[in-house]
């Protein structure tokens, strides 16, 4: 009886690890070719932009250049727009990042601290503002208003504060015992130091994923530039490349410094410039991303959890 039992047991380990080998294929098949989808436009583009224009446009152009050349992005650097648009896009997003994670620690310490006379009030209030919207004419009054439309400004000040970062970072905060805040002003540390010493160091996923957002934000940012930037020499590059693809759409010309008809040209074509410009432009985020990976996930997920 009891053999009997053993073998009805193993069997039935057999037939669970089958059962889990199966799923397992079947789970690595199914991720496999989601990650293929997700990766071919990316690739795609980067396989447009390495080939020549004219054989991409005769088609059958899919997994890796047909006839390889680097004149696409040689093409889009001898526009002067390109260097000015990276240098504008790289230095919101900086100061952006900078800024934002400053101002955004400032106000979600304040508000986890649970004596704070009024936090209930201030919490509500800036979640208030949140639910409703001028709209664009009486938002773009107001950044006239404040000379914000012909400046570098336009895209640092309405953006230093974010509720939805502000409630993450607050979230994390409140995980941290308030002995050690408390144990820290004992010993004569004011607010100041107890923010940028044990709070912020301790919260470090939390901070490199609200970094990732606000950064992605900046650095994706076209709408800002090409409807309440009054000076072109401030388009940052996004805005530029919204551009870009309009005047390529619009016209069968490509201006780079001087217009070029495309039946002068040798190697290269609207689509394909319009290809290497993407990846330009894309480029950094994607250097960048892997980095911030492994604090995206526990950084999110503080917020879910905890919230």
């Amino acid at each position: 009886m009891q053999q009997g039992k053993e073998v009805v047991s193993i069997m039935k380990k057999i037939k669970e690890s089958r059962s889990r080998k199966v799923f397992m294929v079947f789970n690595y098949i199914f991720l496999a070719l989601f990650g293929f989808i997700s990766l071919y436009p990316f690739w795609y583009v980067l396989v447009a932009s390495l080939n020549t224009g004219r054989d991409f446009a005769r088609g059958g152009v899919y997994f890796w250049p047909r006839e390889f050349t680097l004149e696409n992005f040689a093409q889009a650097f001898k526009d002067t727009r390109i260097f000015d648009s990276l240098t504008i896009s790289v230095a919101r997003t900086l100061l952006g990042v900078l800024l934002g994670l400053f101002f955004t620690a400032l106000v979600a310490y304040a508000l986890s601290i649970k004596t704070l006379p009024g936090k209930t009030f201030f919490t509500f209030f800036f979640y208030f503002t949140t639910i409703f919207s001028g709209g664009m004419i009486p938002y773009y009054m107001l950044l006239r208003d404040m000379g914000l439309t012909k400046s570098f400004w336009l895209y640092i000040v309405p953006t230093i504060y974010n509720f939805f970062n502000f409630l993450l970072l607050r979230t994390y905060f409140d995980t941290i015992p308030p002995e050690l805040r408390e144990s820290a002003q004992i010993d004569g540390a004011g607010e100041g130091k107890v923010l940028f010493r044990i709070y912020l160091p301790l919260s470090k996923p939390v901070i490199a994923t609200l970094a990732l957002f606000i950064g992605v934000g900046h650095w994706n940012d076209w709408f800002t530039g090409a409807y309440y930037q009054s000076r072109v020499s401030l388009y940052p590059a996004a805005t530029l490349l919204q551009k870009i693809l309009s005047e390529a759409t619009a016209s069968s010309t490509i201006k780079l410094g001087q217009e070029t008809n495309l039946s002068a040209m040798t190697s290269y074509t609207s689509q394909s410039l319009q290809m290497a410009f993407v990846m330009l432009l894309t480029m950094p985020i994607v250097v960048v991303y892997p980095f911030l990976q492994k604090y995206y996930v526990k950084g999110v997920m503080v917020g879910s959890v905890k919230g």
